[in-house]
């Protein structure tokens, strides 16, 4: 999928239509908390809206650039929220499960637990645990996230 109609219902499987959801964070809109922005990072994944996925990706830990070759092969099948818990008012931790399939291969279940932090009001992913692995490049500071 490279396109949502505004009245689609929208891919982070909130219910409600892209343009009342997601499309209004695409747009410049700000996530209200972790969970929003987890939803909306997920649907820019299917829609392959990769500056947005940098833009929301902080500036730490952020990769120079952001592709997937296999994207046009890549079929996303639903996200499930399993956690979501705010820390503090500037941290929070959503754990997810990602659906997807490549090509004619049998679905994948894509387990993560993603760290969020908000900065001047705006939230931004940080890092994640992806199956046991890491996700990202975190710096410790002390700090608890």
């Amino acid at each position: 999928m490279a396109a949502m109609k505004p009245d689609e219902a929208c891919a982070c499987g909130s219910g409600r239509s892209y343009r009342q959801c997601c499309g209004i964070l695409h747009g410049g809109g700000v996530a209200a908390d972790a969970q929003a922005l987890m939803r909306s990072r997920y649907c820019a994944y299917v829609l392959r809206l990769w500056d947005y996925l940098l833009a929301t990706w902080h500036p730490r830990t952020r990769p120079a650039e952001l592709g997937d070759p296999q994207a046009a092969q890549t079929r996303w099948l639903g996200l499930a929220i399993k956690r979501h818990e705010r820390i503090d008012a500037d941290h929070a931790v959503v754990e997810f499960v990602a659906r997807f399939r490549l090509g004619g291969a049998p679905a994948v279940r894509m387990r993560e637990t993603s760290h969020f932090v908000r900065e001047d009001g705006r939230w931004y992913y940080l890092d994640g645990e992806l199956d046991g692995a890491q996700v990202g490049e975190r710096k410790r500071s002390g700090k608890r996230r």
